[in-house]
C-alpha cells in the first residue's frame, strides 16, 4: 500500500552492498502468565491469529517455568514455532538444558528455538542462591555454554574442560531439526562477537544499564547504537553473516491514526530519545496496520532485523493480517 511504502522510505535509507540480508518477516508473541493469566491457552491463541512463533521468558519465581510449559504447548499445537525468549543461562547445566531442548524439539515435531542469554536479574541470584559474577564472567560462561549446547543437540559427543564446565563424554540424542536454532540475546561486542561464530539468532532488546530496581533497563534506541551492535555481530561472524537471523524484543506497539503524535510522546517520556531514532528504531511498532508493516519492512532492510516479538496478542491481529 501506499502507507508501507511511505513509512519505509522515510525510516530507511538506501541500503548499501555491505547491508544485511533481508529475510521474510515473522512475529512471535512473548507469552506472559501476568499479562494473560494461562499462557498456554494463550499459545494456542497465537497459532488461531497467525503467529509464527510462541516465545516463553525466564524469571524464577510465580508465574509458569518456561520448558514444562512449551512442552504443554507443543501437544496442543501443531504449526506454531515455539522458543524461550530467553533462558537464563546461568540457572542451567549446559548438558541437562541440551537435552530438554533436543526432547522438546522432538516432541514438537522440530519447531522448536532456544533462546540463552547471560542472566541479570539479582532477585534471582538471591532466590536460587547462585553467585551472580560479573558481567563480563557471564558472558563468557554463556559463550561456553551455547558451544557445548551446539555440539549436543547436533548428535555429537562433547569432551570440554574450559573457565566454566567441565563435560567428559556427554552425548544426547539429537534434535529433530537438522539444525536446531540457537538464539543469543544481550549487549557488548564480546557476546555478539561469539553470537555472530555461533548463533543461528541474534536477540536484540534495544536495553541499556539495568536500573537501581535490578530488573528494568535504560532504554537504548538509537540508531547509531543499534548501527554498532550490527557491526559487532558481523566483525564475529565474517562470512557466515547472511546466515545470521535478527531478532528485536519489541518494547511499545500502539495501532493508532496518529503515528508521529504517539511517537511524540514516547520521546518526551525516554531521555535521551530523539524524533529520527524514534521514528527508526525496531523497538517501538507504533502507527496504523500498514505503517507498522512497512516499519518492520524498513527495518528488515536497514538492519536486516526480520523477526520481531511482541507481547501483544489479540491486539497485534490487525497487524498480522495487514502483512499476510
Amino acid at each position: 500500500t501506499d502507507a508501507i511504502t511511505s513509512t519505509a522510505r522515510r525510516v530507511a535509507p538506501r541500503r548499501a552492498s555491505c547491508e544485511p540480508m533481508s529475510r521474510p518477516l515473522r512475529i512471535g508473541h512473548q507469552l506472559s502468565a501476568r499479562i494473560e493469566g494461562d499462557p498456554v491457552a494463550a499459545a494456542v491463541r497465537a497459532e488461531e491469529l497467525g503467529f509464527d512463533a510462541v516465545l516463553a521468558a525466564d524469571h524464577v519465581g510465580p508465574g509458569w517455568a518456561p520448558m514444562p510449559m512449551l512442552a504443554t504447548i507443543a501437544a496442543l499445537t501443531r504449526r506454531v514455532r515455539l522458543g524461550t525468549l530467553v533462558l537464563n543461562n546461568d540457572m542451567r547445566n549446559p548438558v541437562q538444558l541440551a537435552w530438554e531442548a533436543s526432547t522438546i524439539d522432538r516432541l514438537s515435531g522440530g519447531r522448536f528455538e532456544l533462546g540463552l542469554g547471560a542472566g541479570h536479574t539479582p532477585s534471582e541470584y538471591e532466590a536460587t542462591g547462585l553467585e551472580r559474577s560479573a558481567p563480563a564472567d557471564r558472558k563468557r560462561r554463556l559463550a561456553e555454554s551455547v558451544e557445548i549446547v551446539r555440539a549436543l543437540v547436533d548428535g555429537e559427543a562433547v569432551d570440554h574442560d574450559g573457565e566454566h564446565y567441565r563435560v567428559d563424554g556427554a552425548r544426547i540424542d539429537r534434535a529433530l531439526q537438522e539444525r536446531l536454532p540457537i538464539l543469543v540475546g544481550g549487549n557488548g561486542a564480546g557476546l555478539l562477537g561469539h553470537a555472530g561464530r555461533h548463533a543461528d539468532i541474534v536477540g536484540l532488546q534495544g536495553l541499556g544499564r539495568t536500573r537501581e530496581d535490578g530488573h528494568s533497563h535504560e532504554a537504548t534506541w538509537s540508531t547509531r547504537h543499534l548501527d554498532e551492535q550490527i557491526a559487532q555481530v558481523r566483525a564475529g561472524a565474517g562470512a557466515r553473516f547472511d546466515d545470521v537471523e535478527f531478532n528485536a524484543l519489541v518494547q511499545v506497539v500502539q495501532i493508532t491514526d496518529e503515528r508521529d503524535a504517539a511517537l511524540a510522546r514516547v520521546v518526551e517520556s525516554v531521555a535521551g530519545l530523539t524524533m529520527d531514532d524514534a521514528e527508526s528504531t525496531p523497538y517501538l511498532l507504533i502507527g496504523t496496520a500498514d505503517e507498522i508493516v512497512g516499519h518492520m519492512t524498513a527495518c528488515n532492510d536497514r538492519w536486516g532485523i526480520s523477526y520481531f516479538a511482541v507481547r501483544d496478542l489479540d491486539g497485534f491481529e490487525p497487524v498480522i493480517r495487514a502483512m499476510r
